[in-house]
């Protein structure tokens, strides 16, 4: 029996805005493909395809052919009058899983000569389309459980690939939002049965919303088999030395975090690395003591030019190899080109030969 949940009420982008509707109701989709043959055809027409959806050499043509075996249905925002629980434009559980599965393989985790902020706009958009059908279908337990893991990490691992990058190729607090409503969904799931990742997305949780008071009541109610399992109990731990304000307990703390935790974590690292050196700015604070680049590169888990820069950033003198900690000349705000994307080799010595698709299937 599908459940309706709690998550249509939230959503105001997901959800379709119709009321909710009896039990007895709830369309179940009868798509067996991942795009409806109407829309298929509709966006030929109207040439409104996406080059990953085109058939192979058409794509210069000047009516590309989609090709039924890659169009995916795109997302659609509710409008008055149109139907959108017609059951033959719904795809069906499995269906959506498959597409899930397609997306991540053949799209996020595939070669391309495409930008991967192209790859990314593109399986963002399928993947809420995606959503939006489970919404109206009401889809709950394993199988909407299977989704949105899939989707959590695509986002994760996404804010991990693209920060830095330009604001109107990637938004991380688009991103940001989108994560959040999908890993809300999935705690809620989590919370009315036993699944095999629960204690790996509780500890995601943690990690990514780094000291949120909500965030750690709840993982400190969680059963005892989950609020006790490793990953969880590393994620309390670096929760802990946040809230202690202790930078170098957290720093080495993370680097036992594998690749897709790292991910949720590494949007904390600069000012988490900024807090370190103001301490530091506080507690050596003397002209003639000097503390080696080198040793700060290895609390700071970045490479030495990179420590030196970061130091520099923050006002403080580098003098050969050495850093002169000063308080006076401490200042909070780094410049912008040392924002994250270059800050990554924590999570990137997790990454290692992990390929995408296994990150995102959980495989890693």
């Amino acid at each position: 029996m599908h459940r309706k949940s709690r998550f249509q009420h939230r959503n105001g982008q997901e959800r379709h805005g119709a009321e909710a509707k009896p039990e007895d109701s709830v369309p179940c989709g009868t798509c067996t493909t991942m795009c409806p043959v109407s829309e298929v055809r509709r966006r030929e027409t109207e040439r409104q395809l996406h080059c990953f959806e085109m058939e192979r050499g058409t794509e210069k043509e000047r009516k590309p052919r989609a090709d039924l075996s890659r169009t995916v249905k795109e997302y659609s925002r509710p409008a008055a009058g149109k139907d959108s629980t017609r059951a033959c434009d719904l795809r069906p559980p499995d269906v959506l899983f498959k597409t899930v599965c397609y997306l991540v393989d053949e799209i996020a985790a595939s070669p391309t000569l495409q930008p991967w902020t192209e790859v990314y706009s593109f399986v963002f958009d399928r993947l809420r389309s995606v959503r939006q059908d489970m919404v109206i279908q009401r889809v709950s337990g394993r199988e909407c459980v299977a989704v949105l893991e899939r989707t959590v990490r695509f986002h994760l691992y996404a804010s991990y690939r693209l920060c830095g990058a330009p604001l109107q190729l990637f938004d991380p607090h688009i991103n940001d939002t989108h994560l959040q409503e999908c890993l809300s969904w999935l705690l809620e799931c989590y919370s009315e049965g036993q699944f095999e990742h629960q204690a790996e997305f509780q500890a995601l949780s943690l990690l990514y919303n780094l000291g949120s008071t909500r965030t750690l009541q709840r993982s400190l109610e969680l059963p005892d088999k989950i609020r006790l399992s490793p990953p969880v109990q590393l994620a309390l731990a670096i929760n802990w030395a946040y809230t202690e304000r202790n930078p170098v307990r957290l720093l080495r703390l993370a680097q036992k975090l594998d690749f897709i935790q790292a991910c949720a974590l590494h949007r904390h690292l600069l000012s988490c690395r900024r807090d370190l050196l103001r301490l530091y700015s506080h507690g050596y604070n003397s002209r003639n003591c000097r503390f080696p680049v080198q040793k700060l590169a290895d609390i700071l888990d970045l490479e030495c030019s990179l420590a030196g820069q970061l130091c520099l950033a923050h006002g403080l003198q580098v003098s050969g190899d050495c850093v002169v900690f000063s308080k006076a000349s401490f200042s909070e705000s780094p410049c912008k080109e040392l924002q994250c994307e270059r800050m990554h080799k924590l999570v990137d010595d997790e990454q290692q030969d992990i390929s995408v698709g296994n990150i995102i299937h959980g495989i890693a």
